[in-house]
């Protein structure tokens, strides 16, 4: 009965009128999706006041919400909690294609902390994806073109490091490598086979939040570099082209993946000039429904000199444990280690050292409870290190 409200709600508030020959009717099966037929197993949406018109046969709504307290302890003394809408998306796919696994998809976010507010407090929202996927470009691939995903982040969120509510991945993250994001506008080609996937794509650089031109004092260049992005995973047990189930599904995977982001607007020193960056990664990850283990080594290099940022190496490990008779508990660690490095002295700088642990409950196949807590070392800037305690409600529909 939930997903029907949320449905009804969802095709009331997000869907693109149009103009049609008619009214559409809508209906809704009994895993919550929309569709404008009816049929077997089909219950019409009823609306006495809104008509809602579509060009497609079929219209999938889904949400994703990351609700939480943090409460943080400077070493310096300072202390601050508060409540957090670190994920808010609400996502629709349109199915335009003869193809039923070609579609088009939207997806809204809506953020709010102490960090992600805009500059009256309100939460920040902004599409994060909104591209058109198309199946079968060639024997099992297909692209994403539009504001895609990009190749690495989302492979290690559904496979490595299943606990993205209570931190981003390590080449992501701002206690650790912090290189990149996970969205950008370009394209993204994806290959799934038993034993090999890969994902490889250009996009603009600056991410789905970036800007292509900063301002500097080499403005006509400023943001017209790209970025060639890649992922190459080997699916050392098989089932590579099945979407997994952590809980259910044993498999090992080994990765190569990486960027060569041209000039951009993040990589300016202070004079406005640029340079190219990029990083390589390696990464493993074995499961079963009963444990996961994981590890991955990154090398980042920038060509700017008298600057750290995008220099390092780092490494990071995490595990989970899982018991229950439906392996519903989960205990979680993971350890980060990121030294930055100056590409003039070669002197390490801020040697990085951050520890996440806690425990899970999935309460049901749509909400799962998180209790976690960071500690982060900066062994040469000590400003910088804190620890922290986290409440985390993970929503799925």
């Amino acid at each position: 009965m939930n997903k029907i409200v949320l449905s009804a709600l969802a095709a009331l508030t997000m869907t693109t009128t149009s103009a049609s020959a008619g009214e559409t009717k809508f209906y809704t099966d009994e895993n919550g999706q929309v569709f404008t037929s009816a049929a077997e197993g089909r219950t019409e949406l009823k609306s006495s006041t809104t008509p809602v018109y579509a060009k497609t046969s079929k219209i999938k709504f889904s949400g994703v919400h990351y609700l939480g307290l943090n409460a943080q302890s400077m070493k310096d003394g300072d202390k601050k909690a508060n409540f957090e809408l670190r994920r808010n998306y609400l996502q629709v796919k349109a199915y335009l294609l003869e193809d039923p696994k070609s579609y088009l998809r939207v997806t809204l976010d809506a953020t709010y902390s102490d960090k992600q507010a805009d500059s009256e407090g309100h939460a920040s929202v902004y599409v994060k994806y909104a591209y058109l996927y198309l199946n079968n470009i060639l024997p099992s691939t297909g692209v994403e073109i539009g504001m895609v995903h990009r190749p690495w982040i989302d492979y290690e969120e559904h496979q490595g490091w299943w606990m993205r509510s209570i931190s981003k991945v390590f080449v992501e993250a701002g206690e650790a490598g912090h290189l990149t994001n996970s969205a950008d506008l370009g394209f993204n080609i994806k290959t799934k086979t038993p034993y090999f996937t890969s994902e490889f794509g250009i996009f603009n650089g600056e991410g789905y939040h970036g800007s292509n031109d900063n301002g500097g004092a080499n403005d006509e260049e400023l943001g017209d570099g790209l970025s060639a992005e890649w992922r190459m995973t080997a699916a050392i047990l098989g089932n590579g082209e099945n979407k997994r189930k952590p809980l259910k599904d044993t498999y090992f995977d080994a990765s190569f993946f990486g960027q060569y982001n041209m000039d951009n607007s993040h990589n300016a020193d202070t004079s406005g000039n640029m340079a190219d960056y990029q990083f390589f990664g390696l990464h493993t990850v074995y499961n079963r429904p009963s444990f996961l283990v994981s590890a991955q080594y990154v090398d980042s290099s920038n060509d700017l000199a008298n600057t750290t940022d995008w220099n390092g190496k780092g490494y990071s490990f995490n595990g989970t444990y899982r018991i229950g008779a439906r392996k519903q508990y989960s205990l979680v660690a993971r350890y980060d280690n990121w030294k930055n490095e100056d590409s003039t002295t070669g002197v390490k700088d801020d040697t990085e050292n951050n520890y996440i642990y806690g425990v899970a409950w999935q309460q049901n196949k749509n909400v799962k409870w998180l209790l976690s807590g960071q500690t982060y070392d900066v062994k040469e800037n000590n400003a910088k290190d804190y620890t922290s305690a986290m409440i985390t409600a993970e929503v799925h529909w």
